[in-house]
């Protein structure tokens, strides 16, 4: 069975992020495809510091945090979706720093051509740089882009009013199924 992974990069459990995060999961599930929603919001993650050790040891130097576990279900994923709210027009502090190490340490072969999506959550803007800043990883990593129907984030305070955007669960509930997690690679 495929399996895709969640990551939730909001301080808060069951916030606006792991609403849209979830309603993706449901969605991939309803297609017979297997989630798993990882939290690392909360977490105290510290960013890469770019020492390399990463390629001896097949694995992030740092292996106090959540780092290493996440690269593992990784590895085992066929693809991932990556969520987080925005601050001050950008993704947020710990899950960036999570991403950095993630990105860097797991291999390129490991990534390539494995599936990815990013869900933003905001109340009203700063969304779209947000977008962009977690898709950068993708691109990075030679990895193809699901999109849904527009662009994959949705709009509220807190959970509640993301569950009465309407338009932003639409594309939520469209992004995997539609466009193919695991995606279907012909390549050479």
């Amino acid at each position: 069975m495929s399996k895709v992974l969640l990551i939730n990069g909001s301080p808060h459990a069951h916030g606006c992020t792991f609403t849209a995060l979830s309603v993706v999961a449901d969605a991939l599930e309803q297609n017979g495809i297997a989630t798993e929603i990882v939290h690392v919001g909360h977490k105290d993650i510290r960013g890469c510091i770019g020492c390399g050790k990463c390629r001896a040891l097949g694995k992030c130097v740092f292996d106090n945090d959540l780092v290493n576990e996440v690269a593992r279900k990784f590895r085992e994923a066929d693809g991932i979706v990556l969520g987080s709210p925005v601050y001050f027009g950008a993704v947020s502090g710990t899950m960036t720093s999570l991403l950095n190490r993630l990105f860097y340490s797991v291999p390129a072969e490991v990534k390539r051509m494995k599936v990815g999506a990013a869900v933003v959550s905001a109340r009203r803007a700063g969304t779209t740089a947000t977008l962009d800043q977690l898709n950068k990883y993708f691109l990075h990593g030679e990895m193809p882009i699901a999109s849904s129907r527009y662009w994959n984030m949705v709009h509220g305070n807190n959970a509640e009013e993301v569950l009465r955007d309407e338009e932003g669960l639409q594309v939520m509930r469209v992004l995997g199924p539609q466009y193919g997690f695991p995606y279907p690679c012909h390549c050479p």
